[in-house]
């Protein structure tokens, strides 16, 4: 089964990158007929003394503006939000380093948001406070599902690339990839990474992950089996086809749960060209 339709929560902090990923998190709601919700977080800096009630009411303020922006241009854009949701740094206990990621999991868990939207600046940029290192911690802590937009906005249709294996994350990032192909007429790809050594045994898992795909419904489905490091591998195929999206599991590749998939789901968000979806089974 797919993640879709679901509540999408888009984090924003108003940059351009924010931007980009408001005109993926639009079309991805439009395309899955699921309800969009738009976050902002207000500023956690400890150079702030949000004790000071003026100034936490001036972060009230510019935050507010951020999020009514976003909601005015979403809109303008036809895109419909269900609703905004604010979160400020007064919240949190004196002495708690404050986190924005933090706010960004927690509201995606009270709302029950089954994908979390975030946009990232591209490889090796500056990174911005909200746009860079929340996108990591958030790809890491949530309950749920995330994409991680940079580059252009995904729209649809586009060349979907899923990475494969035999984990329970990878069939739903599997199926997930055939929804979203059947649903956008995206041409739809599948990569299984295997080993050298026993190229005969890793064709016959692509040829069954391939044949699961079909099932449910997707058409022209385009197989790749290649070799090497996974994180790359993925990478590369990814640029050298033009994809506009990539979606894979936060786990898995050969069993090794957390040290090995989420270590190659960590390196394909941070150095891909195009948005990643990294799929999570909620627990």
């Amino acid at each position: 089964m797919s993640i879709f339709p679901t509540k999408v929560l888009l984090a924003t902090d108003g940059s351009q990158e924010a931007q980009t990923a408001a005109a993926t998190a639009v079309n991805l709601a439009k395309s899955t007929h699921s309800e969009l919700h738009v976050l902002t977080v207000g500023p956690g800096s400890p150079s702030y003394d949000v004790r000071i009630p003026e100034v936490a009411e001036e972060l009230r303020r510019q935050a507010q503006e951020i999020l009514d922006e976003q909601v005015k241009k979403i809109e303008q854009s036809r895109g419909e939000v269900a609703q905004a949701h604010l979160r400020l740094a007064e919240h949190h206990h004196p002495g708690f380093e404050h986190h924005p990621s933090d706010d960004v999991v927690r509201v995606a868990e009270e709302i029950g948001a089954g994908l979390i939207v975030v946009g990232s600046r591209g490889r090796g940029g500056v990174r911005r406070a909200l746009m860079g290192s929340v996108s990591d911690s958030v790809v890491r802590h949530a309950h749920c599902t995330v994409m991680v937009v940079r580059g252009e906005p995904v729209a649809f249709p586009t060349k979907i690339l899923v990475a494969t294996d035999r984990s329970r994350e990878a069939k739903l990032a599997a199926t997930t990839a055939a929804y979203l192909a059947k649903s956008t007429n995206s041409e739809l790809h599948v990569v299984h990474v295997g080993f050298e050594q026993i190229r005969e045994e890793s064709q016959k898992e692509l040829d069954t992950e391939v044949d699961m795909i079909g099932e449910s419904g997707a058409q022209d489905i385009q197989a790749h089996l290649e070799f090497g490091r996974p994180d790359t591998v993925i990478i590369d195929l990814a640029e050298e086809l033009g994809a506009g999206l990539i979606v894979m599991g936060s786990r898995g590749l050969g069993g090794i749960r957390r040290a090995l998939l989420g270590s190659i789901s960590d390196s394909v968000v941070r150095h891909a060209h195009c948005p990643v979806l990294v799929v999570r089974q909620e627990e």
